[in-house]
């Protein structure tokens, strides 16, 4: 098993078997960030995709992912929290 100090966590636990995302954010994702905190953006990810009715099939709205990644793995920019306006549905 491999582990890694994750950036989110802010501790050693077990990393991503590969890079889960393509490029130089994917490699740093792979280095600095756990299998459980990578669930949790996903998580976040659909969240962050319904709220803002984002299309992964658009290039465009690549940009606005990704730095809402930076932000919610490694506290970078202004992103990454729960969109504006999210309330969740009452059970």
């Amino acid at each position: 098993m491999r582990t890694v100090h994750c950036a989110l966590l802010k501790r050693e636990a077990e990393g991503l078997d590969a890079p889960p995302y393509p490029g130089p954010l994917g490699e740093r994702v792979f280095e600095n960030i756990s299998k459980a905190a990578w669930q949790q953006w996903l998580e976040r990810l659909v969240l962050i995709i319904n709220e803002n009715q984002l299309s992964t099939a658009d290039s465009g709205n690549l940009d606005s992912i990704e730095a809402h990644m930076k932000g919610f793995l490694f506290g970078e920019g202004d992103l990454g929290g729960q969109p504006a306006g999210f309330a969740p549905r009452k059970k």
